[in-house]
C-alpha cells in the first residue's frame, strides 16, 4: 500500500479544511509515496507506541492526536515529542494525524461516543458556520445533464441528507467573441444570443478547486462564466460535539454509572444530579466545554466531554449535568472510527489497533 492512497481516503473523509486554525492534521512525518504493508491505529503517539509499530511492521501510525503541535525548532530528544520524532525517523515509520477534522465529521470521533451509548436521532450540535460556497454558472441547454453531473461528482450539491441540490432557471445568455476567440457557438466577431439555464448549487470551501476543475472540463464554452458566493449558512453535516436521545428516559444514577462502565472511567467529575430523569444528551470528545451554552440552549439533560475547568462547572446553574470523563476516555473509541473508515476502502489491508494505553492521567482512589 503507499501511504499517499491511505492518507487520501482519509482526507476524503475528514478533510483538513475541516480542522481548526491550531491543529496540525495531515503526514506529520514520512513520505507520501512510501510502500507499506501495515498501519497502527492510536490516540496518541508515545515512545512505546513507535516501539509496538516497530515489533509488528508497521511502516505507518495513524493517529488522532498529532506528536507534533507546535514548531520544534531542535530535535535533541529533550522531550518525548523530539524522541518520537528522532525514533520514528530512525525506524522509517511515518506518522500521519487526524484530529480536529475527524471530530467535526458527521461519523467520526462523536459519533462513536453516541453509539456507545445507544443515542439515536443524533445530529452534529453545533454546526460549523461560513464554511460553504454557491456555485453560480450558465449552461447550453443541451448540455446542461452533462455539467450538472460532472459538478455533483466533484462533491457539489450536497444538502443534509439530500444530493444533487440544485437550482435551475431557463433563459439566454449574449456574447460575441473577439478576434482570437474559437466560439462554440456562434462566429468571431458578431453579436450571438443562447439559450443557456442559470444552475446554482452549494459545495463546501474546501472542494471548490476540485468543483471548478469539472465544471470548466465539462463546459462546452471556451470561457466559462461562473460565480462564488460565500454563505453564512450552517453546515448541518459538520462541526462540533453531537446530540441525540436515549430510547427511554433514564435516572441520573443509573446513566452515569452506565458512563463508568461504557468508558471504563475510574471517576466522573459532575456537576450535581437535579433529581429528574434524562434521555436528551449532548457529548463531545475531549475538551468541550466551549459547548455547554449550545448543550443547554439544545435542550439537553446531560452534557459529556472532558477537561472541564473547576469555574467552568458553575456555568451548569442547575440547567443541566455536567459529566466530564475524562479527555482520553472519551475519545478512546477513536481507533475503532479509524479502522471502520480504513477497512471500507481497503478491506484486505493489516491495520492494527494499537494494545498500548497512553492515558497520561492516573487516579489515586480514596478507601
Amino acid at each position: 500500500m503507499i501511504i499517499r492512497d491511505i492518507v487520501n481516503w482519509l482526507e476524503t473523509v475528514a478533510p483538513p479544511g475541516y480542522q481548526e486554525s491550531y491543529d496540525n492534521a495531515g503526514l506529520i512525518i514520512g513520505n507520501f509515496e512510501s510502500a507499506i504493508s501495515s498501519a497502527l491505529i492510536t490516540l496518541d503517539v508515545t515512545e512505546a507506541v513507535i516501539d509496538e509499530a516497530v515489533e509488528y511492521g508497521c511502516g505507518l501510525i495513524i493517529s488522532h492526536h498529532p506528536i507534533i503541535f507546535k514548531g520544534l525548532k531542535r530535535i535533541n530528544g529533550n522531550s518525548y515529542v523530539e524522541r518520537c520524532v528522532i525514533k520514528a525517523i530512525k525506524n522509517d515509520i511515518a506518522i500521519y494525524a487526524a484530529h480536529t477534522n475527524l471530530d467535526s465529521i458527521s461519523n467520526g470521533v462523536n459519533s462513536k461516543i453516541c453509539e456507545k451509548i445507544g443515542l439515536t436521532n443524533v445530529r452534529i450540535l453545533s454546526p460549523a458556520k461560513e464554511m460553504l460556497l454557491k456555485l453560480v454558472t450558465f449552461i447550453p441547454v443541451n448540455h446542461l445533464d452533462k455539467v450538472r453531473e460532472a459538478v455533483f461528482a466533484a462533491g457539489a450539491g450536497h444538502i443534509g441528507n439530500y444530493d444533487k441540490c440544485s437550482y435551475n432557471l431557463e433563459g439566454s445568455g449574449t456574447f460575441r467573441g473577439g478576434e482570437d476567440s474559437t466560439p462554440y457557438v456562434g462566429d468571431k466577431g458578431e453579436f450571438h444570443e443562447e439559450k443557456e439555464v442559470r444552475f446554482e448549487t452549494i459545495l463546501p470551501k474546501h472542494l471548490k478547486n476540485k468543483v471548478l476543475k469539472a465544471l470548466l472540463n465539462a463546459h462546452p464554452y471556451e470561457e466559462v462564466a461562473y460565480d462564488l458566493y460565500p454563505l453564512e449558512n450552517e453546515f448541518s453535516n459538520v462541526g462540533s460535539g453531537m446530540i441525540g436521545e436515549l430510547a427511554f428516559a433514564e435516572t441520573e444514577e443509573n446513566f452515569l454509572s452506565e458512563l463508568l462502565d461504557v468508558f471504563d472511567c475510574k471517576v466522573i467529575r459532575h456537576t450535581g444530579l437535579l433529581g429528574k430523569p434524562v434521555r436528551r444528551i449532548a457529548v463531545c470528545g475531549g475538551a468541550g466545554s466551549f459547548l455547554l451554552g449550545k448543550a443547554i440552549a439544545e435542550g439537553a439533560d446531560l452534557f459529556i466531554t472532558g477537561d472541564f475547568k473547576y469555574h467552568d462547572f458553575f456555568d451548569a446553574e442547575n440547567k443541566i449535568i455536567i459529566a466530564d470523563i475524562g479527555h482520553y476516555e472519551s475519545e478512546q473509541f477513536t481507533k475503532e472510527v479509524f479502522h471502520e473508515i480504513l477497512i471500507k476502502k481497503f478491506p484486505t489491508f493489516a491495520l492494527r489497533l494499537s494494545e498500548t494505553k497512553t492515558n497520561p492521567v492516573m487516579y489515586l482512589c480514596k478507601r
